[in-house]
């Protein structure tokens, strides 16, 4: 959320960043709004003050009936104002979790045509053949079987088979091993996430139809990590010494958007449900900028160690995530599909999400709180990486040869 105070005492400033965000969002009434809550609580609070002078003038006047009814008219005001605000709160709280977070001021305006790259790493690769498109290579390997997911659940789900399920799970070896090396702590969250969870992600309610749902438990799967991480520190109060906290997570990823894309995104690019590892650090508003750049840097040596050609793009305000100030996208180059696709994005989201979740910290102990800043980084999501991998490496006979430091893995989980 964004800071309510902000948004009272500078109005034109946040409208100007939110719609630089999302110019369909209705500022202008949440405004109205936020003004209309605060009044009408400063008007309770007054009636209440005036109220306990009233108790406190019938305590020693036990027999002034003209004190009584003055006191029961207050109490009825009151009882109505109250009323009055617990509705109207309701379709302010609504809407304000609905309003996205503020751009940094330095984050390009428009849509995904405004994206800045900002760095490329290696060279795409050059082939003596025309390379294919890993559904077409698959058709030989046998990585993953579609149909065999269509059976089992539905569209868009996927088997991961023979060497296809070992590459996932090298995958997630490699990814672990190394994050756990730039100090970032391992953890196992559970798969279900409860709505309060999601609420303080930020995934809720604005995108609520976007999650799968146990309707019977009142739980949902996971979209990400990101949710259970940021939900592991609900209503937690850090000392500044104890920040930065960085974790590292694999999770299953479970998403209902995928069919909603069109048929050029076929195979691995869109699915229901991903392997996806995560960096998460919280930490204090100063040293942000700081981690924003280790999550990055942690995530290209991933790639870098696997050989992909890849570029950095700055996000636009409009391309970047509901919750973010700031994000970068790592696009991996795909020689089947002739495009970059995301395999990792890294977003800076403020005190956006601590907000909702009341993450804070305080310097010393007894000292005031403030909200912490949250920090999210895929790293990496694998079908797109095994796509890239796959592509990449191919051979003219339709064979690939995985890069060094993935047979290292796959010689692991092999024994």
């Amino acid at each position: 959320m964004i800071d309510r105070a902000l948004l009272r005492e500078r109005p034109d400033y946040c409208k100007q960043l939110v719609n630089k965000k999302d110019p369909l969002f209705p500022i202008d009434r949440l405004l109205v709004l936020e003004h209309d809550v605060y009044e009408r609580a400063r008007d309770i609070e007054q009636l209440r003050h005036e109220k306990n002078i009233l108790a406190q003038r019938g305590a020693q006047m036990r027999t002034d009936e003209a004190l009584r009814k003055q006191a029961r008219a207050l109490h009825d005001q009151l009882a109505a104002k109250e009323t009055e605000l617990k509705e109207i709160e309701a379709t302010f709280y609504d809407l304000y979790l609905r309003c996205p977070n503020l751009p940094d001021e330095d984050v390009p305006a428009g849509g995904k045509g405004a994206n800045a790259v900002v760095k490329i790493w290696s060279e795409k690769p050059v082939f003596s053949f025309e390379p294919l498109h890993h559904v077409a290579l698959n058709e030989k390997l046998g990585f993953f079987d579609f149909q065999a997911g269509a059976r089992m659940t539905g569209s868009q789900f996927v088997f991961y088979k023979n060497q296809g399920a070992k590459l996932i799970y090298a995958l997630g070896l490699y990814m672990m091993r190394h994050n756990q090396k730039y100090g970032y702590e391992l953890v196992l969250p559970p798969y279900l996430v409860n709505e309060a969870a999601l609420v303080g992600a930020s995934n809720f309610p604005r995108f609520r139809d976007a999650v799968y749902e146990i309707k019977d438990d009142n739980l949902f799967l996971t979209p990400t990590a990101e949710v259970n991480l940021t939900g592991l520190y609900r209503d937690h109060i850090f000392l500044h010494a104890a920040l930065p906290v960085r974790h590292t997570a694999w999770t299953s990823c479970f998403r209902r958007e995928a069919g909603t894309y069109g048929a050029h995104e076929r195979g691995l690019i869109r699915v229901h449900q991903f392997e996806k590892v995560e960096l998460y650090t919280i930490c204090a508003p100063e040293q942000a900028r700081e981690e924003h750049d280790r999550m990055v840097s942690c995530a290209e040596e991933l790639l870098q160690g696997l050989g992909l050609h890849y570029r950095i793009s700055l996000l636009a305000a409009q391309d970047s995530s509901f919750a973010a100030s700031k994000t970068y996208d790592i696009e991996v180059w795909m020689p089947g599909q002739k495009a970059y696709y995301e395999v990792s994005s890294s977003s800076n989201c403020s005190s956006f999400q601590a907000r909702r979740s009341a993450i804070r910290y305080r310097n010393e102990v007894g000292e005031r709180t403030e909200y912490v800043v949250t920090l999210n980084t895929s790293s990496l999501a694998m079908p797109r990486l095994l796509v890239a991998l796959m592509e990449t490496y191919q051979q003219p006979d339709g064979s690939v040869i995985f890069p060094p430091v993935l047979k290292h893995f796959m010689q692991i989980i092999e024994g």
